[in-house]
């Protein structure tokens, strides 16, 4: 397994659930001396820093990427792969694929959380999951074509009213023909909706991918509720060697929590 910790850098969502914020240089070298394998990038699109940058300091710290996350389509651009718009859901696509070449290129998959949208309205839940479907068919095998997995994510109810728990997406995945899709474990998510997340993660680790590493309050791994030893130890049972990539709150701060993220990985998983 790797030890990942995330970085925004989209400055307007200051406060959002990830660890290390706005400067790329500085962020890396932070990962790199607290001794991270990995970094996981939240960027506003297919591209990070000044050009050539992000290679350099990746080689220089000998650090890998991770992942890339797409959710700036949505939050900046309002797009979603499940809008009633046809233009708007093309959009979408065509961001995420933007994202999938970006992240290939340093081997990274990119992640799909909420720019699946949801059903609602004048969007029936069966068209909704027709259209989720189709695109995933189409990125799926774009991804795979470039090296990687595209990763779909579950979020909690309050998020999107798609899937919410992980085996049901994992049956979802079932139905696809595309191999290039995977799924993400966030464990702020499973703590709401799965009544155990230990027992989920046995039976939907046929597609399990990447996951996100945070508490009960979405705060850093120890400064909330979850047991996560049973977690970790079926982890390991399982023979998962993927991400363990810290997307929380920076709280209280984000050089603390970056260090009470590792230290919480160490415990766990070192």
């Amino acid at each position: 397994m790797k030890s990942c910790v995330t970085i925004s850098l989209v400055s307007a969502l200051r406060g959002g659930p990830w660890i290390l914020w706005d400067d790329l240089s500085k962020s890396i070298q932070s990962a790199a001396s607290l001794g991270y394998d990995s970094v996981e990038l939240f960027t506003e699109g297919p591209d990070a820093g000044n050009p050539g940058e992000l290679e350099s300091l990746l080689k220089e710290t000998n650090l890998t990427l991770g992942a890339v996350g797409t959710g700036a389509g949505k939050v900046l651009r309002g797009l979603s792969l499940t809008d009633p718009s046809k233009d708007i859901r093309d959009q979408a696509r065509a961001f995420i694929g933007e994202m999938i070449v970006f992240g290939a290129r340093f081997g990274a998959p990119a992640i799909i959380g909420s720019m699946q949208g949801s059903h609602g309205g004048d969007v029936s839940r069966e068209e909704a999951l027709g259209w989720l479907a189709e695109a995933l068919e189409d990125l799926g095998d774009t991804s795979a074509a470039a090296g990687v997995k595209l990763i779909y994510e579950p979020l909690n109810r309050y998020e999107t009213n798609l899937f919410n728990r992980f085996t049901e997406a994992a049956d979802f995945l079932d139905d696809l023909s595309t191999k290039g899709v995977t799924l993400l474990a966030d464990l702020f998510h499973m703590n709401i909706e799965e009544a155990d997340i230990s027992a989920t993660l046995r039976e939907g680790v046929r597609h399990l991918g990447h996951v996100h590493f945070a508490d009960s309050n979405r705060r850093p791994v120890g400064c909330g509720h979850t047991e996560m030893n049973p977690i970790a130890e079926t982890l390991k049972s399982l023979g998962y060697e993927g991400c363990i990539s810290a997307e929380a709150f920076a709280w209280p701060d984000p050089e603390a929590a970056a260090k009470q993220t590792i230290d919480s990985y160490r415990k766990y998983f070192g």
